[in-house]
């Protein structure tokens, strides 16, 4: 593993993991200020699950889940266990979380707002680190390109095939 890799992904790792935390120690003050995020996503998740599954309203959960999912896929991008995955799920948690406690454009204050809009770029970029840290392929290549090079050889090897098919076979009158 490169030495980049080594160091970057535990420091991209760490704000997750001290979020998580924080969310799950401080889920029902939290919630508060994600409740307006949290009721408009609920409704819009209940519909696009099944109906065998149940999306809970409560922001309360919400913030518990979001703080679970952060310590859990921080734990595996710092640890470099699914370095891909992790990092697209602590995207997915990321995005909510930003437009719950972030929302700079509410703010009155313009001290507040500024503090605000620090606080949404800082995790803009951390989005951009997550959106690489979860195409990073370490050198190998991707799934998509393998399965591009696997279907141009499967062509390859039909073309060929059906050539010595037509050359071995006696020619019809």
């Amino acid at each position: 593993m490169a030495l980049s890799r080594l160091i970057a992904r535990p420091l991209l790792a760490t704000y997750f993991l001290a979020n998580g935390v924080q969310d799950l120690k401080d889920a029902p003050a939290r919630a508060k200020e994600a409740a307006p995020v949290t009721e408009a996503m609920a409704p819009i998740l209940d519909n696009a699950t099944p109906d065998a599954v149940k999306v809970p309203s409560d922001p309360t959960t919400w913030v518990r889940v979001s703080g679970a999912l952060q310590l859990a896929a921080g734990a595996a991008l710092a640890t470099g266990k699914f370095p891909r995955l992790s990092a697209a799920v602590l995207g997915v948690t990321l995005l909510p979380s930003t437009a719950a406690h972030h929302r700079f454009w509410e703010a009155s204050d313009p001290a507040e707002r500024k503090a605000q809009l620090v606080h949404f770029a800082k995790n803009a970029s951390l989005a951009g680190g997550l959106l690489i840290a979860s195409l990073d392929t370490a050198g190998k290549p991707g799934v998509a390109w393998r399965a591009g090079h696997a279907a141009h050889d499967a062509k390859r090897e039909a073309a060929l095939l059906s050539a010595k098919v037509k050359a071995s076979a006696p020619s019809l009158p």
